[in-house]
């Protein structure tokens, strides 16, 4: 049920900030409201309190935002209050956040390595996925993960390359049994 939330309410500020040519200003307005409602507890604690009336909650939200934030994403989050969905409102901004990107023809790729990479390593990796995917450019995400022993594994989206030397030990583990 959050996942069809996130996506009807992420696809109509999409589509309404795409008909608006508003899509690059409404996307930093979302990352900036993203942190703002991460780094404000009682904010968050005060909208989904459950004895707040809804007119008391958008009227704190157009007081605290009407001015910092354009009138669409403003609208938008009377709207998601006033349907009752705004502890629905990371997903929904994530989700917005994965079209947009989707839509900018940017990937986001996560590489996990047992050792850190050097920024020559790192260039190779992404120069690799540049030329194998669709992507015009990456956010690249890189973790350290020691228990992979060696090699890399690679995640974009729900596609995983796995060439860690624990993923080959399990790999011959299976052959053998």
């Amino acid at each position: 049920m959050a996942k069809l939330v996130s996506k009807t309410y992420g696809d109509a500020l999409f589509d309404l900030a795409l008909e608006q040519n508003s899509l690059d200003s409404v996307t930093e307005e979302v990352k900036v409201l993203v942190e703002v409602l991460a780094n404000n507890d009682e904010l968050a604690k005060f909208i989904n309190h459950p004895k707040v009336s809804k007119e008391e909650k958008i009227d704190v939200v157009e007081k605290s935002f009407k001015g910092r934030f354009s009138d669409t994403i403003v609208g938008f989050l009377v709207i998601v209050l006033q349907k009752g969905r705004f502890d629905e409102i990371d997903a929904i901004f994530g989700y917005f956040m994965d079209r947009y990107l989707e839509y900018k023809n940017i990937g986001v790729a996560y590489v996990s390595s047992a050792v850190a990479l050097n920024d020559a390593q790192k260039a190779k990796i992404e120069a690799k996925l540049l030329s194998t995917t669709k992507y015009e450019s990456f956010q690249m995400n890189y973790t350290v993960d020691n228990s992979l022993i060696g090699g890399i594994v690679i995640r974009i989206g729900d596609r995983i390359v796995d060439n860690s030397v624990k993923n080959q030990i399990r790999c011959m583990t299976k052959a053998l049994v």
